[in-house]
């Protein structure tokens, strides 16, 4: 009887499907590795890039950034440029309207002023042949304290308000003083001091000034001012107040103080005013010796020039200090380019009851 074949599970068949299903596996994991080592390297790779860009961004950004800063800056600046300009034009417009209010209202007084003068005129024409005659006498100066002695034997028909017991002589000392014509008066500037002390004109300002003291009887009491940015008393150690004339020497010590000044700086009428505003008593008669209208007002001014409206602004400003009822006489030395200053003058003198005279150039 044949003997069975014993069955072997182990058999070489199988051995070969178990190997080959483990070297399936092992390719597998070894595919599988391979593959995600691929995507690591390939997400840090792109990792990097995007580092990059967000940096280039950065450093960009940065550079806006200080782009930015610098504009806002200069917008700064334009903003601060342009509130100044602002302030600077409302300040014009206020100034303008106040000018133009002050115009308006000027301009009907002035319209009366005009009317009185010529009424006042032709009164005057009447009585010139009858004041020709006596003035051409001789008139005697027993009261006088001082003499002038002018170029020939003549009697001047002033018009000028004469006399009072309180009277101060305010003489203009700034630059213009030096002569009639801009050009000269720069060419003059520019001299030494002792050839501006002989300029014609100051020396006919001057010669006024002694011509009016001669003017002033014994007992008066007097103040003489000089003025420019400031004004200062010409009468030594007077302080600015009353001096009563009891002989001639105080009064040719002020003429003699005058005549070693020489024309310098602005004009301010305010500081003249002002010091008449201080007096006390208040003056009765006021001469007033000057060439034109103010250059400058209370301060002195941060930047060069004036215009017409300006002067004119600052002479309404100043006549505000007077006080009341003080008669002004005007003495005007007229120069070029300032053509309100004669009817300004004259219409201060109008008000105050004082008068206004413009003499030639060989007067007195």
């Amino acid at each position: 009887m044949k003997r069975r074949r014993e069955v072997n599970v182990f058999t070489m068949s199988f051995l070969d499907a178990i190997t080959a299903g483990f070297g399936c596996v092992v390719l597998l994991f070894m595919l599988v590795s391979q593959n995600a080592l691929f995507d690591t390297r390939t997400v840090v790779q792109d990792l990097s890039a995007e580092a990059k860009r967000w940096e280039l961004k950065v450093v960009t950004g940065q550079k806006n950034l200080v782009q930015l800063k610098d504009q806002l800056a200069q917008q700064l600046q334009q903003w601060t440029a342009l509130k100044a300009l602002r302030a600077n034009l409302v300040s014009e417009i206020d100034d303008t309207s106040t000018k133009l209010a002050a115009e308006t209202q000027d301009s009907e007084a002035r319209k009366a002023a005009i009317a009185k003068l010529r009424a006042d005129l032709a009164a005057l024409d009447k009585q010139t042949e009858a004041l020709s005659a006596s003035a051409q006498k001789p008139t005697p100066d027993g009261t006088s304290l001082r003499s002038f002695t002018g170029e020939g034997n003549r009697q001047y028909l002033t018009g000028l308000r004469m006399g009072g017991k309180h009277i101060v002589i305010l003489v203009d000392t700034s630059t213009s003083m030096l002569d009639r014509t801009i050009v000269n008066i720069i060419r003059r500037r520019n001299m030494s001091p002792e050839l501006q002390r002989q300029a014609p004109k100051w020396k006919q300002v001057v010669n006024t000034v002694d011509w009016i003291t001669t003017q002033i009887q014994e007992g008066t009491q007097i103040q003489i001012f000089g003025f420019n940015d400031k004004a200062t008393s010409l009468l030594p150690g007077s302080n600015g107040k009353w001096v009563t004339v009891t002989g001639g020497k105080d009064i040719d010590a002020a003429v003699t103080a005058l005549r070693a000044q020489y024309p310098k700086g602005p004009t301010s009428l305010h500081a003249a005013f002002a010091a008449v505003r201080a007096m006390d008593p208040k003056p009765d008669n006021v001469y007033l010796l000057t060439d034109g209208l103010p250059t400058m007002g209370e301060i002195v001014p941060t930047r060069a020039g004036v215009t017409a409206g300006e002067r004119l602004d600052h002479f309404n400003r100043a006549v505000r200090q007077l006080p009341n009822g003080v008669p002004v006489n005007v003495i005007l030395f007229a120069m070029e380019g300032d053509p309100q200053a004669a009817p300004a003058y004259w219409v201060l003198a109008l008000r105050t009851g004082g008068s206004m005279l413009a003499p030639s150039e060989d007067w007195p």
